[in-house]
């Protein structure tokens, strides 16, 4: 059985992602809402409830934490979109899914698609490359799986058919929102508007 020593590391190991995860939730609301350079550390660190000074024992600076918004988000939709597919049992399951895995994505973080929109320009160019690179991986897992599904379609247009989808599903939540839609009802006109885009008639 572990002692109390033993135990406090975990622990505080624990306590700093929590304050991370809650900085980043924070810096995504603050930056959708105010833009990037409309935000300062003090701002950051008085939404969590901590002084500007204490941001930076978790990130170097509030360009690290747009780096670590961003490149969170393109990585989360790399790996889940992927993980989906995996799970699929063949292109048309994969393609739902990806669809209910996206609509999912965009209605549970509606700030980081503002951002994303807005201030990817404010990042260092080594960082703004790597979202770049994991957005285009993300889309040609699309593409793959949508040439599966159109086999005789050239891939220049589903690559258009995926990022149109793209725009689709990522900017209803904002005016739904705006309406007062059900989340519930917004979801699922975004998997019946994409699929009946992507699908073969």
């Amino acid at each position: 059985m572990s002692s109390r020593e033993d135990l406090m590391p975990t622990l505080r190991s624990r306590a700093k992602a929590s304050r991370r995860d809650a900085l980043l939730a924070a810096a995504a609301e603050l930056f959708a809402r105010s833009g990037f350079n409309g935000v300062s550390i003090e701002d950051l660190g008085a939404a969590v409830g901590v002084s500007g000074p204490a941001v930076y024992r978790h990130f170097t600076g509030k360009q690290a934490v747009l780096t670590a918004l961003l490149v969170g988000a393109s990585d989360d939709l790399m790996t889940g979109g992927q993980a989906v597919v995996d799970a699929a049992a063949d292109a048309p399951g994969a393609l739902a899914a990806l669809v209910r895995f996206h609509v999912r994505f965009a209605l549970d973080n509606p700030d980081v698609i503002r951002v994303q929109d807005r201030d990817l320009g404010s990042l260092p160019d080594t960082d703004r490359h790597r979202v770049r690179a994991l957005q285009r991986a993300y889309v040609e897992l699309w593409v793959s799986v949508l040439g599966q599904v159109h086999p005789s379609t050239p891939v220049t247009l589903l690559r258009m058919r995926a990022h149109a989808t793209f725009g689709l599903i990522n900017s209803t939540p904002h005016s739904a929102a705006a309406a007062s839609a059900p989340a519930e009802t917004v979801r699922a006109l975004l998997e019946e508007m994409a699929l009946a885009a992507l699908t073969p008639r």
